[in-house]
């Protein structure tokens, strides 16, 4: 039985496609599906259903995904174990934008400190090209927002709720009884993105039927809090870019969970079931980072 032919079943099942697997597996579908054929003419048995472009498996191929998955899992140990020295000596690490940006400046000169024998690599991308980096291990670690991927271990491990910031000595600072009503009255940065829901900010003002003072709209984090700064208007901002300017109080958070809740999460995640090296280390790490930043906010 070759691990070849197995990792293409297991990619197979992971992607719902014999497509994809061969775009993970750096392959031509030809050889993903010559290959599965081969490991089911082996076992005799039939291991997918196919139907167009999509496969789905077998009763047979469900009962096998188990076994298959700890005979690559026991052989990559294995390879780990042989060539331990390298192994244990670099940590791949993917981010996202924000993580790239306000997170890992600040986390790998500690991690570094801490562990000075190992080298650590950095690999900035978006957060599909992540998760397709962790299915083909070219990663350990990836900060990212949470996939819909059930081969992934996904943990909310950095607060990036969104935070409605300003100036010191605002009036609305020290409030927690603003209305969207004085909200929308107010000059407003509105820096928007796809990381997320933004219409949840719009529906505040919807629902109260008034229109938000939208001065200054954009789409670049830095060029949002610079405006900010300035004291061109109050503005919803994520948690990370903002953490060093709430701990220095050179920016105030306007109390708004009265309106909404603005929570999200960078997740940690890795691929497999097998937590990654330094796992432990990072996810603690990224816990204390977080927690400052919440309580610098608190006023």
């Amino acid at each position: 039985m070759n691990i070849d032919h197995l990792e293409a079943f297991i990619y197979a099942v992971h992607f719902n496609s014999i497509h994809k697997a061969a775009d993970a597996l750096f392959l031509s579908q030809p050889t993903v599906t010559a290959r599965i054929k081969t490991l089911e003419r082996e076992l005799e048995q039939q291991l997918f259903d196919r139907s167009g472009r999509g496969v789905s498996l077998t009763e047979k191929g469900r009962e096998f995904l188990p076994y298959a998955e700890q005979i690559v899992q026991t052989y990559e140990q294995a390879k780990k174990l042989l060539r331990r020295e390298s192994a244990q000596k670099e940590c791949v690490i993917g981010a996202n934008l924000i993580s790239s940006q306000y997170f890992l400046p600040h986390a790998l000169p500690l991690w570094k400190e801490a562990f000075p024998e190992w080298r650590f690599t950095v690999v900035s991308a978006s957060n599909d090209l992540l998760v397709e980096k962790l299915l083909r291990k070219e990663l350990h670690i990836a900060f990212m927002k949470e996939a819909a991927h059930d081969a992934l271990e996904q943990q909310p491990i950095l607060d990036n709720s969104v935070r409605l910031v300003t100036l010191p000595g605002h009036a609305f600072v020290g409030r927690t009884d603003i209305s969207a009503a004085e909200l929308a009255s107010e000059p407003m940065v509105f820096f928007e993105c796809g990381a997320f829901d933004w219409n949840r900010v719009h529906k505040i003002f919807e629902a109260a039927h008034v229109k938000p003072r939208i001065e200054f709209q954009v789409g670049h984090l830095e060029v949002a809090k610079s405006l900010i700064k300035s004291g061109a208007g109050i503005g919803f901002l994520p948690s990370l870019c903002i953490k060093n300017e709430l701990e220095q109080e050179e920016l105030i958070e306007i109390e708004t969970s009265h309106l909404l809740q603005l929570k999200q999460h960078i997740y940690g995640a890795y691929y497999g079931t097998e937590p990654p090296p330094l796992w432990e280390f990072v996810q603690h790490f990224a816990g204390m980072f977080s927690g400052s930043s919440k309580q610098s906010s608190i006023h």
